[in-house]
């Protein structure tokens, strides 16, 4: 499996990607509510290409997985309490993660998990994190697995669920 950096040429095939993914999950409106085109966009995937922050994993020429890695958290995520303190760029956040559903249950996900966390040591960052629904239980258990530590919850509003809870997870390095 080839991880690598998303290049502009990329788009349509992420586009396609991560509409097959938002359409073919199962349980998708149980745990990840996405519906493409309110959560993920055109737009959310074009503009991480853009800043060079979108990245996915190929086997035999398909995508198996994609995500969105920026090197710095937002201000939504000041009023969690983290273990760690760390400024602003000091943290790798992942955005917009997904496994195909045809290579889901097959350890795709931990080894992608495990690249982040590599990519994010190699970058200097203190820490991973990222932030899921409440009710995504299956990421829940991958993250914790990988020793992630969940260290609060937000309520946000989505155009895709509405409001709400979201678990904040932390990795620290």
């Amino acid at each position: 499996m080839n991880f690598r950096r998303c290049e502009k040429s990329d788009f349509d095939r992420l586009q396609a990607f991560y509409q097959f993914v938002s359409s073919h999950t199962p349980d998708m409106e149980k745990y990840g509510r996405w519906i493409y085109g309110k959560h993920p966009t055109d737009a959310i995937i074009q503009s991480h290409i853009d800043a060079g922050c979108m990245y996915c994993w190929e086997k035999d020429g398909s995508i198996l997985a994609a995500t969105a890695l920026t090197p710095f958290q937002g201000n939504d995520y000041h009023s969690t309490n983290w273990n760690i303190d760390a400024k602003d760029d000091e943290v790798l956040v992942v955005h917009i993660l997904c496994v195909s559903p045809n290579y889901q249950r097959t350890g795709v996900a931990p080894k992608v998990m495990k690249d982040v966390i590599e990519l994010a040591a190699k970058l200097g960052k203190k820490a991973v994190r990222l932030d899921a629904l409440s009710c995504n239980e299956p990421a829940h258990r991958l993250y914790e697995k990988l020793g992630f530590k969940k260290c609060g919850v937000q309520n946000w509003y989505t155009r895709n669920a509405g409001w709400i809870d979201f678990y904040l997870y932390e990795y620290c390095l």
